[in-house]
């Protein structure tokens, strides 16, 4: 019998540049694979690339308290109706609500994956420390259900939702990332023209966009010759947005050039001379992956998430989070050293080739899968 596999994640374009290989894996090793997102210009990819899709009334921020009953109770609604054998959870909300709603429902299986602690624990003051109370009490009750496991990327994440005593340790699995297509992200040389220094992300304070800017204004005051590439757009959803005022000024600045939202970051990347990500915390970064795979060295933060995607000292370099200064020094000792930064760029392609790879990352997700078939004797 065909099991049937759900995948419930807030955004569309998330799944489609995060989890659509697994879904596609999924499907070849035999699944009836279904897809819950919000609406969003995504939603057609989902449908053309052969999967069912259905929308849910999420939203990327917690608008009211009613419009967030409202989406819980429909990801039952869609459980009870689907009756999927196993839900892979996705994203927050996702795993909160969903987590919830797969016990209510009854759920055989249920996948969730913590794809990095975020805003939530990295804000401060009285209100984020309540908030964070509840959460944390979500969690321990959307985990506390028999035939389920929890993905993690990387040992801080798992070890913080361990000693909130979140989830029992026999139900944790790690993998690191949702892994990287290497066929569509060669490694090509450096090319030879003004180094170009890019940083790849949503424009979010607490990815570091604030201190790479930064760190350009120090490089240009020193006099280094190179470009910086600012990749990404505004996230109006979020309150770490950069505003757009902000951009206009650094645009008007000349420190970055400001290339937007886009697809092609393999040939951005083949075009750089170095990966930038001064995040304050992640779960696995994939633009570290990507940028592993096409053979750049990576200046990123010594904090969870990203020193989990790099070899430090081999295939990149960490630095402090908040420190524009010793990024501004890390990002200049590796444009002066043109054979420390190449021989970095090449440990980074062997890094993403034993541990990246897509195809290992979709078939460590499958083994976690049929373990849990296993565990319910292949009925509902």
């Amino acid at each position: 019998m065909t099991k049937r596999l759900l995948f419930v994640v807030n955004d569309p374009g998330f799944f489609i540049s995060h989890r659509l290989p697994l879904a596609m894996g999924a499907s070849k090793a035999g699944y009836d694979v279904h897809v819950a997102t919000m609406s969003g210009d995504k939603v057609n990819e989902i449908v053309n690339s052969g999967f069912t899709h259905h929308v849910l009334p999420l939203s990327r921020s917690g608008k009211t308290p009613l419009a967030e009953f409202r989406a819980f109770l429909s990801i039952i609604k869609l459980f009870r109706w689907l009756k999927p054998d196993l839900v892979h959870l996705v994203t927050i909300k996702p795993v909160l609500y969903g987590g919830i709603a797969a016990r209510i429902a009854s759920v055989p299986g249920v996948v969730a994956a913590v794809s990095g602690l975020g805003f939530v624990f990295l804000a401060q003051g009285f209100k984020a420390l309540l908030f964070r109370s509840v959460i944390k009490w979500l969690y321990r009750v959307a985990f506390d259900k028999h035939n389920l496991r929890v993905i993690f990327q990387n040992p801080d994440d798992r070890d913080t939702m361990l000693k909130l005593g979140a989830v029992h340790r026999d139900k944790v699995e790690m993998i690191r990332g949702s892994g990287v297509d290497l066929s569509r992200h060669p490694a090509l040389p450096e090319p030879e023209a003004t180094p170009v220094v890019t940083m790849a992300s949503r424009l979010l304070r607490d990815k570091g966009v604030v201190e790479f800017v930064d760190a350009a204004r120090k490089l240009r005051q020193r006099g280094i010759k190179a470009k910086f590439w600012l990749v990404g757009d505004v996230d109006p959803g979020n309150p770490a947005t950069i505003t757009p005022e902000e951009l206009n000024t650094w645009k008007q600045e000349g420190l970055v050039e400001l290339l937007g939202y886009r697809k092609d970051i393999s040939e951005l990347f083949s075009s750089s001379h170095l990966v930038v990500l001064p995040s304050y915390r992640e779960g696995l970064p994939k633009v570290l992956l990507e940028a592993a795979a096409c053979g750049r060295a990576v200046v990123t933060t010594n904090v969870p998430g990203c020193r989990d995607a790099i070899e430090p000292g081999k295939t990149g370099v960490l630095v402090p989070a908040h420190d524009s200064m010793a990024l501004a020094d890390a990002i200049q000792s590796l444009l002066d050293d043109t054979k420390l930064r190449q021989g970095m760029a090449r440990a980074g392609r062997v890094l993403a080739e034993q541990e990246f790879a897509i195809e290992k990352i979709v078939q460590a997700h499958l083994d976690i899968y049929r373990d849990l078939e296993l565990n319910v004797g292949g009925r509902r």
